[in-house]
Order: C-alpha cells, then structure tokens, then sequence
C-alpha cells in the first residue's frame, strides 16, 4: 500500500482545516478520545454542527483565532492508500510555514472560496505549487452550498483558473466542487450537484497515479555514514550506508563516488541482515563496493551513467525563512542532503512578487521574500536540477551564528 503525501493551501477562511477534518471524520478517521473531545468542544459552526476544524488547529492561537498558523501533520488510511496531510497556512505572513509542509508533498489541494473566486492569495499559493514542483494538483472550489450548489459559478472559476494555471505551467490540474462543511463531493459524491460528473475527492486521492515521477535512472545516495567495525569476525567489512534518494541501484551496477569522481562496481546491498538484487528510492541501505574507494560522509554515490551536474557557483530560487533578513556579506552553511559547506549568496538576480508573479530588482531579502539568487560555496556540490529530480535539486542555508535554518534553496542551473 503506497503514500501519498500532499498538503492544503488556500485563503484565510476558505476551509482548509475543515476539508481535512471532513476527511478524517467521514473516513472514521479519528481516535474515540478525539471524537469525544470534539464532541464536547465549545466551537460549533453557526448551524450548532461539530467545528471539524478543531481536528488540525492544534495551536491555542489557532483556536481562538480560527485560523491556521503552524503546519499540522495529519494520517489517515483507506482500504487502498496510506495518506499524510499538510494543513498549511494560508495568510502571507507565514509563507514560510507554507514552503516547508509542501516541500515533500506529491500533490496540491488548492481550496478556493466559490463565493470570491480566484484572489490574491490564490494566485500566491499556485506560485509557490509551480515553484516547488509539484505536478498534480487539485483545486477544491469549496463552500458551494453558499452558492446554491450553482454549476455556472463553478464554471466561471475554471474558466478563471486556467488562465492562472496556463501561466505558472500547471499541467495536470483537477477541479471538483465541494462543501466541506457539509460533506458535498469529499468522501462521497453528492445529490445536491447531479450536474457534476467526476468522482469525489477521497475517490480521487485514491486513484492518482504519482509513481512515475520517480527518476528511475538518476540513482543518488548520499553518504550518510561509512561502517567499519573493525571486529575479528568483521575485519575487512567496509560499507556506506545513506538513503536512496531517487532512482535505483543494482548489483553490478557502475557507480560514480562525487566529488572524487572515483568509480567502482556495486558488489553487494545490505538491508538489516538481507541481501537485496536492488535499492530503490526511500530506502535506507548499506551499499558495498568492489574497490577501495576514499569515501566519507556528505560524499554522493551515483549512477555512473547518469551524471549529475558538480559546481561552486549555482542559480536557485531562494525562500527566506528568518526574521533577520538576508546577509549578502557573511558566510552562510548549505546542507544539501548530508553534505554540509560554507556558502554565499553572490548575488540577488531579482525577487518576485507573488501576488502578482511580477519580478522586480532587490538588493535585499526578508522574511517570507521568494526570487533568484547566485549562491558560492567553498566545496562543489553535487546536484541536478529541482526540475528534473527534487531530491537531489534542493538545499537549506543554516545561519552559523544561531543554528537557524534560514532559507530554502532550489537549484535551477549551473553557473559557468
């Protein structure tokens, strides 16, 4: 049974936290202590029903308030799939929040209030979807009991939709109308929209198809740790053990160690006491060579025949995430994946607006603040391009001063 991660991004008050609560509630989802606590819960929409979005707001100011402040990380299984939620955030002043719970997702849920239509924060929560990689994505035209279920209203926001969704290069976008509230179209199809002909969003969920995003051929494995026990009985025994961060690695496969750039053979995989044929991606494993290679931790194990890019000098988007603002005079460390470096931001290209996917010229970066930097770092990292495989396309800037991660990176190129 596979996972599917993906995470719910809309305005303040579209319904997100609701929608998730509607999920796990319909899908006998929460825990009898839960239910017993919401059930006695003070918070009751206006029509005396159980306010299901106190199942995510886990904060005190998110319940007081009635919005979600923090990322709140929610399981639930069906028969078919295992699911991870991320309730994001929808107000602009924690962007940051929103870019860390989507980062790992496969898929978006975008919640748009069908009384308001395609907004501002619509418009900021596609970008950052664009912006992060993520190919499927299902927009939830929410609240359309307020609107007497009407077809043409639902209409009318695809039509303004893809116009958005054609300029952030969203291709595999999915409408479905929905009342969170009232359970229309989440776990079940509703009789109140006969006029729709799609299936529900649980239905959905279940059925969407993320495998294939997986880069089979760009085999990565950062090295996390190089074991040797140096025991009587395990006296010759050298292997490096990591997480394969996509594709696979078979044996006999040929490899590359970066950023020597030394090459060997795969000669056996470990897995606990198992011999594995293959490591696929997500799994952590011990990887053995035929040769004795110089490798140590941060060191990247890749498929020969699949190089990636190696540079000190990268173009990537960056997320500021801290409060003081960006540096350009100090040095930062990177981590990309286990390898860990001084860096620093060269150069700001531009910033972008996300409210109006407008690119404008900064010299400076603040909290929340999204565009293209130049980042120079002291060791040559490794890394494809986030476009083409985002495990190994990202980083994180940590300041040295405080032990802050800072900023999330997202690599676009190489530069020469």
């Amino acid at each position: 049974m596979n996972i599917l991660k993906f995470f719910t991004a809309g305005s303040v008050d579209d319904g997100k936290s609701t929608l998730i609560g509607r999920l796990l509630y319909d899908t006998d989802s929460i825990l009898a202590d839960q239910l017993e606590a919401l059930q006695s819960s003070n918070r009751k929409n206006d029509d005396g029903t159980i306010d299901l979005a106190i199942l995510t707001d886990g904060l005190r100011a998110e319940r007081e308030q009635g919005i979600t402040i923090d990322v709140a990380y929610k399981y639930f299984q069906t028969e078919k799939r295992k699911f991870i939620i991320a309730d994001t955030p929808g107000h602009i002043q924690y962007t940051r929040n929103m870019v860390t719970g989507a980062s790992t997702a496969n898929l978006a849920i975008i919640l748009i209030d069908a009384r308001n239509s395609v907004v501002e924060q619509t418009i900021r929560h596609s970008y950052i979807v664009s912006l992060l990689g993520i190919k499927h994505v299902v927009v939830c035209i929410n609240k359309m009991d307020m609107v007497d279920y009407s077809e043409t209203v639902y209409n009318s926001i695809i039509e303004k939709y893809k116009v958005l969704a054609q300029q952030l290069k969203l291709e595999d976008v999915t409408y479905i109308p929905v009342s969170a509230l009232k359970g229309d179209n989440v776990v079940q199809n509703s009789g109140n929209m006969e006029w729709y002909e799609g299936e529900s969003l649980l239905h959905f969920l279940e059925q969407v198809d993320t495998d294939h995003l997986d880069r089979s051929q760009l085999a990565r494995m950062p090295v996390q740790w190089v074991v040797r026990p140096q025991t009587d009985e395990l006296h010759d025994y050298r292997g490096y053990a990591g997480r394969v961060l996509s594709g696979t690695f078979n044996l006999n496969d040929k490899v590359n160690v970066l950023p020597s750039g030394a090459s060997s053979t795969i000669e056996k995989i470990e897995f606990f006491d198992e011999e594995l044929d293959a490591a696929h991606a997500g799994e952590s494993v011990i990887i053995h060579l035929k040769d004795d290679v110089d490798i140590s931790r941060g060191d990247t194990i890749v498929n020969a025949a699949a190089l990636p890019q190696e540079s000190k000098l990268i173009e990537a988007d960056l997320c500021w995430m801290d409060a003081r603002a960006l540096d350009t005079s100090i040095m930062y460390n990177i981590q990309h994946n286990s390898k860990v470096t001084k860096c620093k931001i060269s150069e700001i290209l531009h910033k972008v607006d996300i409210n109006t996917l407008e690119k404008h010229a900064a010299d400076e970066f603040k909290l929340n603040d999204i565009g293209r930097v130049i980042v120079k770092t002291a060791d040559a990292l490794a890394f494809d391009l986030y476009d083409d495989n985002r495990a190994n396309g990202s980083a994180i800037l940590v300041d040295s001063r405080t032990n802050l991660t800072v900023g999330a990176l997202m690599f676009r190129a190489a530069v020469e």
